[in-house]
């Protein structure tokens, strides 16, 4: 079982940047996918960066062009380089892993709050 720590969130102005880090109790390198998803008030959740065991990435139209996720397997982190920032991207950010063991595991962090001013 592997435990997921957000952190870096916090207030920052429209147009400023962010970077949130994601850290793992154990080795994420055979973790089929380390993600962020986000959660505003009264939104549902939703996955708005990917990457996955061979360093592939994918993004949500929303934050494509302004976020960039990485991970280092050896260092057993995952980030989030957040630029341009807008008052809609205002959440909790969830750092998220979905490993396939015998049928597929996920595993959540606890979430950071990021809030963007106008």
């Amino acid at each position: 079982q592997v435990q997921l720590v957000e952190s870096g969130g916090g207030s920052v102005q429209a147009g400023g940047s962010l970077r949130l880090s994601c850290a793992a109790s154990g080795s994420i390198a055979s973790i089929n996918a380390m993600g962020w998803f986000r959660e505003a008030p009264g939104k549902e959740r939703e996955l708005i960066a990917q990457i996955n065991i061979g360093g592939s990435t994918s993004y949500a139209d929303s934050v494509k062009g302004r976020f960039t996720i990485s991970r280092d397997n050896a260092k057993n982190m995952v980030w989030l380089q957040m630029d341009s920032l807008k008052p809609e991207d205002s959440a909790v950010y969830y750092c998220n892993g979905r490993q396939l063991l015998l049928q597929w595991v996920e595993y959540w962090g606890q979430g950071t709050q990021v809030t963007v001013s106008s």
